[in-house]
């Protein structure tokens, strides 16, 4: 008779992605798993596979928890110009506020385990597709709305908006300084005219 899981799946798998985003792949040992999510060594085999398995799960959820968390986001903010400025705003206030200096999940596994894991980097070259294309169509709606005026080269202010946004995560595991960031900030989205 097949044993029946005490555990939720989604609740380990987000504490695997927390440990994953705060220490890396290579810092987290099996035994860290096994002590933070709470399941013993057979069940995290038995229902995810092994370390590498467990990372690409935990992983996948965080790109699909923050694609969709931007798409709602660019939803409840109708205006371009405003929604960009509240945008990086947030993500100002939430790397300030992060004592862990955690940063982006996806720029930290970038960092770490490019160019040697050719499998994570297909999945990396289809998220940077993927977010610059809803930071793209974000723009093309408020064009179409009227909220831009000087937007020849959209795709190229999408791509230099994302690349910032990154960019934002990577220094503030550094050096959280508000102004100095907000000032960036208001450099890039004064190219939204």
């Amino acid at each position: 008779m097949p044993r029946v899981k005490s555990f939720d799946e989604k609740e380990v798998l987000t504490k695997a992605m927390c440990l994953f985003w705060k220490q890396g792949y290579s810092a987290t040992s099996v035994q860290d798993l096994v002590s933070q999510l709470g399941i013993n060594r057979a069940s995290l085999y038995d229902t995810f596979g092994d370390k590498e398995q467990l990372f690409k799960k935990s992983f996948e959820l965080y790109r699909t928890t923050t694609k969709k968390g931007l798409i709602e986001f660019f939803q409840s903010h109708p205006d371009v110009k405003e929604g960009f400025a509240e945008l990086f705003n947030k993500a100002i206030q939430e790397a300030i506020a992060d004592t862990d200096k955690k940063g982006c999940f996806v720029v930290n596994a970038t960092t770490e385990l490019i160019p040697n894991d050719e499998s994570l980097q297909k999945v990396l070259i289809e998220n940077k597709r993927d977010f610059e294309n809803l930071f793209y169509e974000y723009l093309k709606e408020g064009k179409e709305r009227g909220q831009l005026k000087n937007s020849e080269n959209l795709r190229a202010i999408a791509t230099l908006l994302y690349t910032l946004y990154n960019g934002i995560r990577v220094v503030s595991k550094v050096d959280p300084t508000n102004k100095e960031l907000s000032n960036s900030i208001n450099v890039a989205l004064s190219l939204l005219t």
